[in-house]
């Protein structure tokens, strides 16, 4: 019975992870697209962190559009730290790589 249900958590998380990291991507090809709660919005500055010359337009447009969340809610930012043991992102390096790979999958990146 544990093994069934680490397996519906495992992919429930993959499902939150996919629906985020295609969040990320409508954020990058359409910069009046917003976070609509505090995950997106923690996640998306999470993302933007993750910065190098290759992705810097789409991470300057993730960190813009959790700006907007919280210039309306300031005390729902989270350290990094935070966003991870909530299970938001299950690591950083597996964020940068799966939005890398979300954001080239898309053409959204060269």
């Amino acid at each position: 019975m544990s093994t069934t249900v680490n397996a519906e958590s495992e992919l429930e998380a993959r499902d939150v992870e996919a629906r985020l990291l295609a969040r990320c991507a409508q954020v990058v090809r359409d910069p009046a697209v917003t976070a609509l709660d505090s995950r997106e919005a923690n996640v998306f500055r999470l993302a933007s962190m993750m910065g190098d010359r290759e992705f810097s337009a789409a991470y300057r447009r993730l960190l813009m559009a959790s700006q907007v969340y919280f210039d309306q809610h300031p005390g729902e930012r989270l350290a990094p730290e935070e966003v991870v043991r909530k299970g938001w992102v299950v690591s950083l390096p597996r964020l940068r790589d799966m939005l890398r790979e979300q954001l080239r999958r898309e053409g959204l990146v060269a």
